[in-house]
């Protein structure tokens, strides 16, 4: 190998060690957080890096250099090694009895459709072959709306739309009752949230939240992503009903955030233990990571999940098949938040609230 390229080598390696090291600031930055996404990709690199190390450099440096970055793959892994088969699970499998009892099931399909997405008819394929309960569509304007409801307004009794220009538009559409709805912007002028009750076939009620936060990015800090996402477990720990929380969280499964809003809510990732369901980017394979969530009570069973096709958006949707059991039950559970994490918490909220902005990225399209 050239002079030039050992010094890349190098320079790679470097660049490796602070991209691994920044998140453990836990600085509310998009610089900071952002660099938390690519933990799989990191960890493959490192992983080739640490061999190229070895053949560049058989010797002293070459074990140096192989060992550091062996140790970097090491810390990626031990914040992705959760979301593999390997791992116990969070979410209780259902047994065959409630496979059986579908009254007591939701069929839940989640999709970003990204607001310049005009194929529509590939979201409306979608829904028909796989006949949701309830679908949850993010990034939603009129021309979406409209799209949607003329093939499938009968289809679908119940809709709550929000269509937006600024790409935070949500559209929840269900063929089983709902009530208590409502929508909010929990923390930030213009990024709207739905909390609603809907009713089971079997006559139970459950709680249904739909979020969209903020994404991070490099200029700006991720406090009104973190807020309303921590804002949002806060509620469902307390709420009456056995919740279910789910969309585009514009943050990955592994994050200080989303690891603190399980702390929060005591809510469950079916993920864990199963596999990572990365859904973005659906247009860049080598740079994947699982944006699009759902976290559940541990009333509910996991009886499906999976990974749609491609819909034309830079996410994939998502597929979840849920049966209400009654009663608590999970493999493994998040540990609880203690009373100083929750009053940090709270009056990072409350500082959030207070901050007269706009939502980042709302014209990233126009």
């Amino acid at each position: 190998m050239t002079t030039l390229g050992i010094g890349l080598l190098w320079l790679v390696g470097l660049l490796v060690l602070v991209a691994t090291l920044i998140p453990f600031s836990k600085i509310p930055h998009g610089v900071v957080r952002g660099l938390a996404f690519p933990r799989q990709q990191l960890f493959v690199m490192a992983l080739v890096l640490a061999v190229l190390m070895l053949v560049v450099h058989p010797n002293a440096w070459g074990w140096f250099g192989a060992a550091t970055l062996g140790l970097l793959a090491a810390i990626q892994l031990i914040h992705t090694i959760k979301f593999t088969p390997i791992w116990s699970q969070q979410s209780v499998a259902a047994p065959a009895e409630l496979r059986d009892d579908t009254q007591s099931h939701i069929r839940i399909l989640a999709a970003n459709i990204k607001k310049s997405n005009r194929q529509f008819d590939r979201l409306i394929s979608l829904i028909r072959a796989r006949e949701p309960d309830v679908v949850l569509v993010i990034e939603v304007d009129e021309g979406w709306i409209d799209a949607l409801k003329a093939p499938l307004g009968d289809t679908f009794a119940h809709w709550v739309e929000v269509p937006k220009d600024n790409g935070y538009g949500i559209c929840l559409m269900s063929k089983f009752p709902l009530s208590e709805t409502d929508v909010r912007e929990m923390i930030t002028e213009g990024v709207p949230s739905i909390r609603t009750a809907v009713r089971l076939p079997n006559g139970s009620d459950i709680r249904l939240y739909v979020v969209h936060p903020e994404p991070p990015v490099i200029d700006h800090d991720t406090i009104g992503r973190d807020s309303e996402i921590a804002l949002v477990g806060i509620e469902a720990e307390k709420d009456h009903l056995p919740a279910i929380v789910a969309g585009d969280l514009n943050d990955v499964a592994w994050s200080t955030t989303t690891r603190r809003f399980q702390r929060l809510s005591g809510l469950l990732d079916p993920r864990v233990g199963r596999g990572f369901y990365n859904t973005f980017s659906a247009t860049m394979p080598w740079m994947r990571w699982p944006l699009d969530h759902l976290f559940h009570d541990p009333e509910f069973r996991l009886v499906e999940m999976a990974r749609l096709e491609k819909i034309g958006s830079d996410h994939f949707p998502m597929w979840f098949v849920l049966a209400l059991a009654r009663t608590k039950a999970a493999e493994t559970k998040p540990d609880p938040a203690d009373a100083k994490e929750t009053r940090k918490t709270k009056e990072m909220i409350a500082e959030e609230r207070d901050r007269p902005r706009e939502a980042i990225g709302s014209d990233w399209e126009d």
